[in-house]
């Protein structure tokens, strides 16, 4: 055993080689080196709508990369060879390592061909197409899409079920949502910083530590209570107990896999707590019908028209339709990241819901541990077992505490067995 750190040689080997790959990552900002400045926002606005953006592959070139992809390529491949060398082939953590080792490798890809039609087909790669079904003869995710939207505009003919008005300015939001979190993580640590800033595309975008706000933005209770969730209770608090582990460091980092199960888990948080509201889930269904109609060969004007449809601003309009094609070209494959969402959803209350029904309930905390991805969970299990990755110090109460959950879970289990079409026929006199 060492004494100056507390680890074993064989801890020690893994940790050197952790640190190496979150080293390796830092320069990589994928949002950053995909995004559109605001001057082709300003023309395009200046034009009411009518004309594409001027975005092609030389304005990206014109943005070069932030590192040397070449080299930073060889040296996520010369990682990967180490893990190998050090830990062997079949080596649990090692082979979490090298995944994100190459995912890492395709990230680069992807930015380098940014621009170009590999730019979208990488990304598909990445984070998945909407026409991908989750199992053999099930919808696809744009089928799913377009069923979420029938129920929600079902919803919407009632008129009582309005937001409320966005009535907190930024700078209100940022002092209430504060407040709430040093609840959580404990305000004496000052463990989350929560600030105003610029620049930022969604309303809201959480950092390792921090939740930033973006300042034009207004806001509702209702927002507050969603952020709270969905930036502090699950991407903060997964990165922070990824940087509190000792061996594996690399959990504090997140390869774009890992996007599905954070986004999944967020979404989920927000359900549960009763935090989201038919509006924020419209968001969801529209940036899956959005990225699907640039995949069936929509360009920029016409998702920017869906929008518009749906009674989005121009503003609005521009932003959301900006999403499905930064990195792109307004003509171009989307950028399908923002799939991870509904994507990811799906797939976590499937996995939960499982564990239950297989009395796993062990399992479903570790989603916590930090920037993980399903296919890792039974890795990780081993590795919590083998002490090379410890319990998450940040849990939500839905998780610390799985009584309510696994209840909810037995019986959604128990009522998926029921025929939704025969119970809608025997209850049309009572509704």
């Amino acid at each position: 055993m060492n004494s100056h750190t507390g680890l074993d040689d064989y801890q020690l080997i893994v940790r050197a080689l952790s640190d190496r790959l979150v080293d390796a990552q830092t320069p990589i900002r994928v949002l950053d080196a995909v995004k559109w400045d605001d001057s082709i926002r300003s023309e395009f606005l200046k034009h009411k709508g009518k004309k594409l953006p001027a975005v092609d592959r030389a304005y990206y070139a014109n943005r070069p990369l932030s590192f040397d992809a070449s080299a930073k390529k060889l040296e996520f491949q010369n990682i990967e060879r180490d893990i190998t060398r050090q830990l062997g082939q079949f080596n649990p953590v090692g082979k979490i390592m090298r995944r994100m080792c190459r995912e890492y490798r395709m990230v680069i890809r992807m930015l380098e061909a940014r621009g170009t039609e590999d730019f979208g087909l990488i990304s598909q790669e990445l984070y998945g197409a909407a026409s991908d079904a989750f199992h053999a003869g099930d919808p696809t995710l744009a089928d799913l899409g377009l069923m979420f939207s029938d129920f929600l505009n079902n919803i919407d003919k009632r008129g009582d079920l309005k937001d409320e008005a966005k009535t907190l300015t930024a700078k209100e939001a940022v002092n209430l949502l504060q407040q709430r979190l040093n609840k959580v993580f404990g305000e004496e640590e000052g463990t989350i910083r929560v600030f105003e800033s610029d620049g930022i595309l969604a309303d809201a975008a959480a950092g390792a530590d921090y939740i930033k706000i973006r300042a034009d933005a207004m806001f509702n209770e209702r927002d507050v209570k969603a952020l709270e969730v969905h930036e502090g209770l699950v991407h903060v608090a997964t990165t922070l107990n990824g940087l509190s582990q000792p061996v594996c460091t690399f959990l504090a980092k997140g390869p774009p896999s890992s996007t599905v199960t954070q986004e999944g888990l967020a979404i989920l948080m927000e359900v549960i707590t009763f935090a989201s509201y038919p509006t924020r889930l419209r968001k969801l269904t529209n940036r899956t019908r959005a990225i699907h109609m640039a995949e069936e060969g929509a360009d920029f004007l016409q998702v920017f028209d869906f929008y518009r449809e749906q009674g989005f601003s121009q503003e609005q309009s521009y932003s959301n339709a900006n999403r499905v094609f930064r990195g792109s070209t307004p003509n171009g494959l989307p950028f399908t990241k923002d799939l991870s969402y509904l994507k990811g959803f799906i797939m976590i209350y499937n996995y939960i819901q499982l564990a239950v029904r297989k009395g796993k309930l062990e399992q479903i905390p570790l989603l916590f541990c930090g920037k993980t991805t399903l296919e890792d969970m039974r890795s990780l299990r081993q590795l919590v077992d083998e002490g090379l990755v410890v319990a998450p110090k940040y849990l939500p109460p839905q998780f610390s505490d799985l009584n309510s959950l696994s209840a909810w879970m037995c019986f959604s289990n128990f009522l998926n067995h029921l025929s939704l079409d025969r119970i809608e026929a025997d209850y049309a006199n009572i509704l």
